[in-house]
């Protein structure tokens, strides 16, 4: 495919983009940008303003040309100035010249309040945080309708790069069996140590190469994997809230509410992503799944990596492209095919330009409320506790389990959606393995991302 043809048109035209989060996704966009002709980010907003400066900063704009601005009067003189823009004030960046606004702020209430000012003052928006895309994605592509703007997933982060690969797939005619990503850490085995590695940490485990090679009881090995690596985290809520993202695009439904997420080789996944009857752990074919992707040090990561495993039909073609390296179940019947990487901000202008130019956002115009992310109790809760995040990094919750159940109403006696509850104070006591519901928490009284989803849900509140 050549880029060059899709936007040959629109050589004239430079996209403005502000940019609302100077995290890692933030400033990798920022500094990319610097490199095209096409996009321009004059503005961002951090709480952090030095962070803010030195996003700019390290993409190689001078001091002098960086403007901290207070009202939006300032920050409009400082853009006719060709200075770069930074605020802490995000209602700012919606009075400012640009196409698109950029949403990365990791803050599911921020971003359900920046995304619904941006869409509802006549700009695109990007939605990078999947916080609140989770909650909320489905009414804020109907406020994009209305608004005759789009809202886009973004290139560079899982849930786009999974749908444009389920589409291509699809394109060509291909039987799609499985789709999925893999966890956003390799589990990496050490031979000569008898040692795993995850995210830095080690755990010895002497026999662990009996087990290295599936062999024929599939089952038996995936069980032996999980009980050997049980130390280490099997699911993350980013996996579950990702692909939650994928079910509501493309319709296709996860097998089990908190996923199989086996331990498994590359080499591996086209023979498990496969119905049972054809001798994988799937119930029915068209599933989302993770797997921890389990590797040496001399193989192709895939960490965090994007796949499909689809029917080969023309079994002749597909022992060709099978004897060229392409991955294949046992049988030769099904093959993987995927996208190892994903690159943040450095990929995802290819989205901001497709959505602007172009009016094609990476995602379906038409969002549908699949799947729920929700949440369970993994020990006795007492009232008055906070539902407080405990893994930052993860989003996690120390004592909750993320589960991606059919979509409900989040009504009092519903389950709660996962980020609608993280964070919150408990109304009552709560035994263990019970679903949180909104009964069961002291709901803010003036939170844009509840009012957004009792919209969506039909519910007054």
């Amino acid at each position: 495919m050549n880029f060059d043809h899709f936007f040959a048109a629109s050589r004239e035209k430079i996209v403005t983009a502000g940019l609302v989060g100077a995290g890692q996704f933030g400033a990798s966009l920022i500094n990319q940008a610097q490199h095209m002709p096409l996009l321009n980010v004059p503005f961002l907003c951090d709480l952090d303003l030095v962070l803010a400066k030195q996003a700019f900063l390290d993409a190689g704009v001078a001091e002098e040309d960086i403007f901290i601005a207070e009202s939006a009067s300032e920050a409009r003189r400082a853009a006719e100035q060709g200075k770069k823009i930074i605020t802490e004030d995000y209602r700012l960046i919606c009075e400012l010249p640009a196409d698109i606004i950029v949403e990365a702020t990791g803050q599911p209430e921020a971003a359900a309040s920046i995304a619904y000012l941006a869409l509802t003052n006549g700009y695109h928006v990007a939605m990078v945080t999947k916080e609140a895309d989770i909650v909320v994605g489905p009414y804020l592509s109907r406020v994009a309708a209305q608004a005759g703007r789009f809202i886009t997933p973004v290139d560079g982060d899982q849930p786009s790069l999974l749908i444009g690969l389920m589409s291509w797939a699809k394109l060509l005619g291909l039987d799609i069996l499985a789709a999925g990503k893999s966890s956003e850490y390799d589990f990496i085995y050490h031979p000569d140590k008898d040692v795993v590695s995850w995210r830095g940490h080690e755990k010895h485990l002497p026999g662990f190469r009996d087990i290295w090679a599936m062999g024929g009881d599939k089952q038996a090995c995936l069980a032996t994997r999980a009980e050997m690596l049980a130390g280490f985290p099997q699911r993350t809520v980013p996996d579950l809230c990702e692909m939650g993202i994928v079910c509501n695009h493309t319709g296709l439904l996860p097998d089990a509410e908190t996923f199989h997420a086996p331990h498994a080789r590359v080499g591996e996944v086209a023979d498990l992503f496969i119905p049972q009857d054809r001798g994988g752990i799937l119930s029915a074919k068209g599933k989302v799944d993770v797997f921890n992707c389990l590797r040496r040090t001399d193989e192709q990561s895939f960490a965090g990596g994007v796949y499909v495993v689809v029917d080969c039909v023309g079994t002749e073609s597909w022992k060709i492209l099978g004897e060229k390296g392409i991955p294949m179940s046992r049988d030769g019947k099904a093959a993987l095919l995927y996208n190892p990487s994903h690159l943040l901000g450095v990929e995802a202008p290819v989205s901001l330009l497709s959505t602007v130019l172009l009016g094609k956002p990476s995602g379906v115009t038409e969002l549908a409320h699949h799947v729920d992310l929700q949440a369970r109790t993994t020990r006795a809760w007492k009232k008055g506790e906070v539902l407080a995040i405990t893994d930052h990094h993860h989003h996690e919750v120390d004592g909750l389990e993320p589960l991606l159940r059919s979509a409900t109403r989040a009504s009092m006696d519903a389950p709660l959606p996962y980020y609608m509850a993280a964070g919150q104070q408990l109304a009552c006591d709560v035994p263990a393995g019970k679903l949180i519901t909104r009964e069961m928490i002291i709901a803010p009284t003036d939170s844009t991302l509840f009012r957004l989803r009792d919209e969506m849900d039909g519910l007054t509140r």
